[in-house]
């Protein structure tokens, strides 16, 4: 009877502190739960850093890139340089932020050299924060400095300068810049076809010297000519940081400039034909560079498998997924591989979505708002029809395989 009653004692003891136990730990993690929902209230937001090909992530309350890097004992010299810039507030729960290290560079023109600290790697970009001016016929070239005694340690930026010439085409004057050795290279570097009624002013076989002049004529044609603006080209630039449907301007874009010739012919005093016979580049365009925000919302999963997503522009689409090789389509918007991004996605050589839609609505190659970011249409299917603004999105989440 005894030990009934010891054994009986023994397994009511383990019981109870079995129960103390699942008690404790629902406690603990009714807790972690609480903190972690206060913490998303409380606005806090993860920071992956990138700084010198490290990678650091944070867990902040801070509201500026700024104060991040302060938390995180990050110290910045004077001219690093920090993506998004050190004053940004945030605006959404998960951000990436680059630090760009300054690094010695010697400028070489001629005779002259000049040593600066510049976060930049491009030629381009290094002449710009350095202040120095260059066109767009000037060579600038990036090599490793070799004398150590002249450049010291790091890169060397060598800048070849064009030669100013005037140009009077047809009547019309304009200074313009080449690296052409003689006339006759100048010609063909400027994109200037002589017909048999043109007359050079100088033999094609000088050589150029600067502030030279080079005349071209035509008798007995009536010209006209005017300066004409050249388009400038949109790059755009996916960053998963901000929304779809945000755009920002990093960079504007800046209108180029050309000259063209117009031959004319009148009757009767009024002019019944202008045909173009040249057309020089005075200004080449700059591209515009935009930010666009590329950032899933409510993505489609495949757990999902099937979901209504809303655009910026208040529009419902049916999102889908398949799981195809894309290589048969890639052809119809200028070619390329197609690549599996981190989320199973398929995306072109630009980073946008592989879709399908109704063609008809969505023609192919255009750009497209989805729940997993900006796509590109290149498909169409069967669906199309009964779900005109549905999107069926290319993904490889069924093999895994990468295709």
């Amino acid at each position: 009877m005894n030990n009934y009653f010891l054994y009986f004692r023994a397994q009511l003891l383990v019981r109870l502190s079995f129960l103390a136990i699942v008690f404790a730990c629902t406690i603990f993690f009714a807790g972690a739960v609480r903190a972690d929902s206060n913490s998303e209230v409380s606005g806090q937001h993860i920071v992956t850093i990138h700084d010198q090909g490290s990678k650091r992530v944070v867990l902040t309350e801070a509201t500026t890139v700024r104060d991040t890097l302060k938390q995180a004992g990050i110290a910045l010299a004077t001219n690093d340089r920090v993506e998004p810039e050190l004053d940004t507030k945030y605006a959404a729960e998960a951000y990436t932020v680059n630090i760009y290290r300054s690094h010695p560079v010697t400028i070489v023109e001629g005779m002259k050299r000049e040593r600066v600290l510049t976060p930049y790697r491009s030629a381009s970009d290094i002449a710009k924060h350095a202040g120095v001016t260059v066109r767009d016929e000037d060579i600038l070239t990036l090599t490793q400095s070799t004398d150590v005694l002249m450049d010291g340690i790091g890169t060397r930026l060598t800048i070849e300068r064009a030669t100013p010439v005037t140009l009077s085409l047809y009547g019309a004057r304009s200074q313009v810049y080449t690296q052409a050795a003689t006339v006759e290279e100048f010609l063909v570097e400027k994109d200037i076809t002589l017909s048999s009624d043109d007359t050079v002013s100088v033999p094609v076989r000088t050589a150029i010297s600067e502030d030279m002049t080079i005349e071209i004529w035509r008798d007995g044609v009536q010209t006209a000519t005017s300066e004409e603006a050249i388009d400038f080209s949109v790059q755009t630039i996916l960053d998963a940081d901000y929304p779809v449907g945000q755009r920002e301007i990093k960079t504007a874009g800046v209108l180029g400039k050309k000259s063209v010739v117009y031959e004319i012919v009148r009757k009767d005093g009024q002019e019944v034909s202008r045909t173009q016979i040249q057309s020089v580049v005075v200004r080449e365009p700059k591209a515009q560079i935009e930010i666009v925000g590329n950032k899933p919302t409510n993505p489609l999963t495949a757990a999902k498998g099937a979901h209504i997503f809303t655009d910026s522009n208040g529009v419902d689409h049916r999102e889908t997924y398949y799981d195809l090789p894309m290589n048969v389509v890639m052809g119809a918007c200028g070619g390329g591989d197609y690549t599996v991004r981190g989320d199973g996605a398929k995306v072109d050589n630009e980073g946008y979505i592989l879709v399908a839609a109704n063609l008809g609505n969505y023609p192919r190659c255009s750009i497209v708002e989805t729940s997993m970011g900006l796509g590109r249409v290149y498909d169409t299917g069967g669906f199309a029809v009964r779900h005109p603004h549905g999107f069926d999105l290319a993904t490889d989440w069924s093999k895994g395989d990468g295709r």
